[in-house]
């Protein structure tokens, strides 16, 4: 075994663990095999280098793995995995109150909240306490706070 194979074997675990801190989410497989593979190259180092070099080996991949860590958190990687936009919409408050009897019919499934036509306007409704399905005729129970609450019509 030479210091080519310690150089692998310690690549080839700080790639798995790379992979592990940036496209797969967790710390799973990858992240324990990335793990095994450089602690196996560490030990492997001080086995044929003998022990000066198995601490030069040991120091090299600690700083190694804290200078990937940093560059890999610094980046905008980490940018890419989270939303950047934000809902800055509000709900628009109705123009006037619909009043209570007002009848409508279902555009949406009401299951329990979809869309409804009342008065040629479609709104936003909730269903007293059931479903009601598309195209079925309703009417307006109340009316609270941009809420309204409908219930079907027999």
């Amino acid at each position: 075994m030479s210091l080519t194979l310690i150089i692998l074997l310690i690549t080839a675990g700080l790639a798995l663990l790379l992979i592990e801190m940036l496209f797969i989410p967790g710390f799973g497989i990858t992240g324990i095999a990335g793990s095994l593979i450089i602690i196996s190259g560490i030990i492997v180092g001080y086995n044929v280098a003998g022990q000066q070099t198995g601490h030069y080996i040991l120091i090299g991949t600690i700083i190694t793995t804290l200078v990937l860590t940093y560059y890999s958190l610094r980046t905008k990687t980490w940018k890419n995995t989270g939303l950047k936009a934000s809902i800055d919409s509000r709900i628009i408050a109705f123009e006037q109150e619909i009043p209570q009897g007002t009848q409508g019919k279902t555009i949406s499934r009401l299951a329990p909240s979809g869309k409804v036509l009342i008065n040629g306007m479609v709104y936003e409704a909730q269903a007293e306490n059931d479903f009601i399905d598309e195209n079925k005729e309703i009417i307006v129970i109340k009316c609270i706070q941009n809420k309204i609450i409908v219930k079907q019509l027999n």
